[in-house]
């Protein structure tokens, strides 16, 4: 299946990227799927997946997502917080 989650700002691909490599302590965001899912224990392949569990697939994806949005809400914390220590 195809991914439906479109980026809607279409430049913010790389930084994204980035993003997941971090969460998933790895240099290429196309493996990071690979090292979540070898932390679950879940046997992923490359190319076609369809055979696993959705449940395990879950848990990859989710793990991947969650982390991403805690990093980019504590992101956002510290520039809150380094804009009010600037405004004063």
């Amino acid at each position: 299946m195809a991914n439906k989650n479109k980026i809607l700002v279409p430049e913010a691909r790389e930084g994204l990227d980035q993003l997941k490599a971090k969460v998933a302590n790895t240099k290429d965001p196309q493996k990071a799927k690979f090292e979540v899912a070898e932390e679950q224990q879940i046997s992923l392949n490359q190319g076609y997946n369809g055979n696993i569990k959705a449940k395990d697939a879950g848990k990859v994806g989710g793990h991947l997502g969650g982390s991403m949005v805690r990093e980019l809400v504590k992101m956002g914390q510290q520039q809150l917080n380094q804009n009010r220590n600037e405004s004063k």
